[in-house]
């Protein structure tokens, strides 16, 4: 199945861009690895990649085994179409939209409209531009009586409040349900209801079993209501695709960028956050394809510095990767800090993975941990390019970042040598031809994932936005960054190996 770019297409928004095709992108940005995995007689997922033992002969630069980029040089020769007006004129266009919005902010003072424009603004992609606004709000409805009758309503409120950090309990939907506990039958025909029930159950923790019997029930009335053909757009596109991903977990550009032609269509809907959120989408659309238009020169010019043919080209995946999680114009560093590291990391993957014999990895790893030019001498020829590369980059990392910012790209450099001491040891397994149990396999695979390595690349280029407390919990071993890289091993296995 194909998959689209439409936000870094050349259309502008107002009408349908034309869309660009790209293959699925995998959390470690490949359609398959250097090494394929099988099933052990224990169901353990293991590498049956076997290195080339101490001695042999050194790998020649064979072809790349992985499916060639499907974007080439594209975005180097992509010139977008000139905006429809001239920056200036539409920057002076959005001040103005900004100040009208934060006059309805200030004057919106019914609970339920509070709510929808807080979820408009969200949905439409222009909340990065309101951020106190929407804090002053979101406590004024959290602490405010809030009495319904609407699914939908305390559906939203429950939703809003939780996705902003805010604590309610699943309780709210008790008046919803019969004596049995169940939902009732006289809110199984709410599609606008169940949706928004079905968003919000998704905000979920640990054994809310209550939510889990929400999502369910909400699903298939959802399914039942969309197989019988009774909705209409925007509302029935809006169920088909909280049905293929709930909104908590939607990619928000993408969301903002459906949601624009929708939002018109809906009853009531306000028009200067539709035109704020169009001039805001093309302005960022114009900035992010400059810059992956330098990216991918960027990755052209490494590639051909380092020769290395077995690699991956997936540096347009890499760099969508960060614009989902950085969309925003004041986040350019962090973002291709972000791009850049991923790219790295998966430069390294592919040499321990694919190419490198056991003597090799482990002079490679050697050479990293050092972190200094004089371990060159000692790697293969292939491979002195391609630590010069690494070195270099991150030397370009803490000039961008300036003296008060190095530190954290002194600890994102600690966690990529611990990511290389993972694929060490896979490397070492794979040459031992060791067999792990489950536990093994779990505990390092997930490590292997890069989520540490990420969690902390989040933080350079912040250092005005994000606290030295925060710093050190990204940096830090917690439950949440170890649960968040099971989740992104197991995403990437299912997406790499479902037949």
């Amino acid at each position: 199945m194909s998959h689209y770019l439409p936000f870094l297409s050349h259309g502008m928004v107002g009408r349908r861009p034309v869309l660009q095709p790209v293959q699925r992108c995998n959390p470690t940005g490949a359609q398959a690895r250097g090494f394929f995995r099988q099933q052990s007689a224990s169901g353990v997922l293991l590498h049956a990649y076997t290195h080339k033992k101490s001695g042999d002969a050194a790998p020649s630069m064979e072809a790349s085994s992985f499916q060639p980029s499907v974007w080439g040089d594209f975005f180097i020769n992509y010139e977008p179409k000139q905006l429809q007006r001239s920056k200036e004129w539409m920057m002076n266009k959005a001040d103005k939209l900004k100040q009208a919005v934060r006059t309805l902010f200030r004057t919106c003072n019914d609970m339920v409209d509070k709510m929808h424009l807080v979820d408009a603004v969200q949905r439409l992609g222009i909340d990065h531009l309101f951020q106190e606004e929407i804090s002053s709000t979101l406590s004024d409805i959290n602490g405010s009586q809030f009495a319904s009758n609407s699914l939908h309503e305390v559906a939203l409120r429950f939703r809003l409040l939780r996705e902003n950090g805010f604590w309610v309990s699943p309780d709210v939907f008790k008046i919803f349900k019969g004596e049995d506990g169940r939902f009732t039958d006289a809110i199984s025909n709410e599609p606008r209801g169940l949706l928004s029930l079905y968003n919000g159950a998704h905000l979920l923790v640990h054994d809310e079993t209550e939510l889990v019997e929400a999502i369910s029930f909400a699903r298939d009335h959802l399914q039942s209501i969309c197989d019988s053909s009774e909705l209409k757009p925007p509302l029935a596109d809006q169920v088909k695709r909280a049905l293929d991903l709930p909104l908590p977990r939607a990619y928000k550009r993408m969301e903002a960028l459906h949601y624009m032609f929708e939002y018109g269509q809906e009853e009531g809907h306000i028009v200067v956050l539709l035109d704020l959120a169009k001039l805001e989408f093309n302005l960022l659309q114009h900035v992010h394809l400059k810059e992956l238009k330098s990216f991918s020169q960027w990755w052209k010019d490494l590639y051909g510095n380092m020769g290395l043919s077995y690699i991956r080209d997936r540096a347009v995946e890499s760099y969508v990767w960060s614009n989902m999680v950085f969309y925003e114009e004041d986040l350019a560093v962090t973002r291709m800090v972000f791009a850049k590291l991923f790219v790295l990391a998966v430069i390294m993957d592919d040499t321990y993975d694919c190419h490198a014999n056991i003597e090799e990895c482990r002079k490679l790893h050697e050479a990293i941990q050092r972190w200094d030019e004089s371990a060159i001498s000692f790697l293969p020829d292939y491979m002195k390019t391609l630590y010069n590369e690494i070195m270099n980059n991150f030397k370009e990392f803490e000039d961008q970042v300036g003296v008060k910012g190095r530190y954290r790209v002194a600890q994102t450099k600690k966690e990529f040598q611990k990511l290389s001491t993972y694929y060490l040891q896979e490397s070492e397994w794979s040459h031992q031809n060791h067999k792990p149990n489950f536990k093994e396999q779990m505990e390092l695979s997930t490590m292997t994932a890069g989520g540490p390595l990420l969690c902390v690349c989040t933080t350079v280029g912040r250092d005005d936005t994000l606290t030295k407390e925060a710093f050190e919990w990204a940096a830090s071993d917690t439950g949440a960054i170890r649960a968040y890289a099971k989740i992104l091993r197991f995403m990437n296995d299912v997406a790499a190996f479902k037949v």
